[in-house]
């Protein structure tokens, strides 16, 4: 089996589980979380949406979310096939089970969100564990292109680890934000956290700029040749990523949180949190060509 097509397979499957994130945001931001009322079927007695269902259009995008996690899943499968064809690494082949095994968890969360009217806590760990499948495909697709990869050292994995869970907070606490505020799931449905959106947008914010001091020190680092510099690339698309979303945060914010720039603020944040998983395992393994 040729090397660029298991390449292509795998981007798909990284490609897949971040897009589900934003169809689900999209889902939440159009009110559209009840758009299919029921769950496997979209309304009783269909799996697919009716012309008589009372959602409107809502149905289409609900529908259309569930329809992606189908993709998902077949790319997923087709992972594990051709991992399992072209490598006998046992350490690849488990962690290219994990998005496969993550996908049947995606679609039961996704079941008990709409069984149980939106309700924000299974909202929440349902985003979550996407979160860590696009971290986990990354890891898959980066070890199967650069199988060669040497530990760097120990201040300089730190370091990666810095990033990667400051991001990590970042991205949970905006989850929180949206939770609490006007895009939370459905027009008919009190979803919302009971916490004040402010507040939590102020925290959020708080935030962000700890993960840009992290960032400004793990530069510090690269330049006293800390960081290996084939971490360089990935530090700089994080850092451009981070200063055009904080751009799009803090406009969103004072201008009423217009769906289209909460939506673009959702995408950046999928980039990012790509990137500072890159940026991660460059500063714990070293590329050998």
């Amino acid at each position: 089996m040729r090397f660029e097509f298991v390449k292509k397979i795998l981007l798909g499957n990284l490609i897949a589980q971040g897009a589900i994130i934003v169809t689900g945001a999209t889902v939440r931001l159009t009110g559209s979380g009840l758009g299919c009322p029921s769950w496997p079927q979209c309304t009783p007695g269909s799996f697919t949406p009716t012309f008589h269902q009372a959602e409107g259009y809502h149905k289409y995008i609900e529908f259309g979310n569930r329809t992606l996690t189908g993709v998902l899943a077949i790319l997923a499968i087709l992972s594990v096939i051709t991992v399992f064809k072209t490598r006998t690494d046992k350490r690849i082949r488990r962690i290219a089970v994990i998005p496969l095994a993550g996908t049947v968890v995606q679609a039961v969360l996704g079941g008990i969100t709409v069984l149980t009217d939106l309700n924000s806590a299974v909202v929440i760990v349902h985003l979550m564990v996407s979160i860590y499948l696009v971290a986990v495909s990354v890891y898959l697709y980066d070890l199967y292109v650069h199988p060669n990869q040497t530990p760097t050292s120990v201040v300089s994995a730190i370091s990666g680890k810095a990033v990667l869970f400051s991001a990590l907070a970042v991205v949970a606490l905006g989850s929180l934000v949206t939770n609490s505020g006007p895009h939370s799931g459905d027009a008919d449905v009190a979803s919302a956290l009971p916490f004040d959106p402010v507040t939590l947008a102020w925290i959020h914010a708080e935030s962000v700029w700890l993960f840009v001091g992290v960032l400004f020190a793990a530069w510090l680092l690269v330049k006293a040749d800390v960081i290996p510099k084939s971490a360089i690339r990935s530090l700089q698309l994080l850092t451009l990523g981070t200063a055009v979303q904080g751009v799009i945060g803090y406009t969103q914010y004072f201008t009423g949180l217009p769906i289209l720039l909460v939506g673009i603020h959702v995408v950046m944040a999928v980039l990012i949190w790509i990137a500072a998983v890159y940026v991660s395992r460059r500063a714990r393994f070293e590329i050998q060509v």
